[in-house]
């Protein structure tokens, strides 16, 4: 019998060929194609795919999640990117149980106990 390594699961985007370009959205462009910024509100586009090109830069772009539109303001850094980069489509609550309850209730206690001992120095200062 022969052993195999595991599949990793890793995917790769191969990148778009220099010849055809970064493919943004030409509905995007028409949106905000003689706009500025400033006077613009959030601009909603279901085009997750598009990318970020410099004539953005300034704009709030209501992007999709499968749900609701996520605000995302563009800025220098993102140009390159893809919209649907900054806004994601599933939700972290946070890992833990019932130890973790626990810890976060004592996390709690203890803050509430430092706030009352700075009350009491407080009032006890104005004395």
């Amino acid at each position: 019998m022969e052993i195999r390594p595991r599949r990793i699961n890793i995917v790769f985007f191969m990148s778009r060929s220099l010849k055809k370009g970064p493919y943004v959205d030409p509905r995007v462009l028409k949106k905000i194609e003689g706009k500025k910024p400033a006077d613009t509100g959030v601009i909603k586009t279901w085009s997750r795919a598009c990318v970020v090109s410099p004539e953005m830069i300034g704009f709030t772009f209501g992007v999709h999640n499968g749900r609701d539109h996520i605000e995302v303001f563009v800025t220098e850094d993102m140009v390159g990117h893809r919209l649907g980069e900054f806004s994601l489509t599933r939700k972290f609550i946070k890992h833990g149980g019932k130890i973790q309850k626990e810890l976060e209730a004592k996390k709690k206690e203890d803050e509430i106990n430092a706030a009352k001992g700075a009350k009491e120095a407080a009032a006890a200062a104005k004395k």
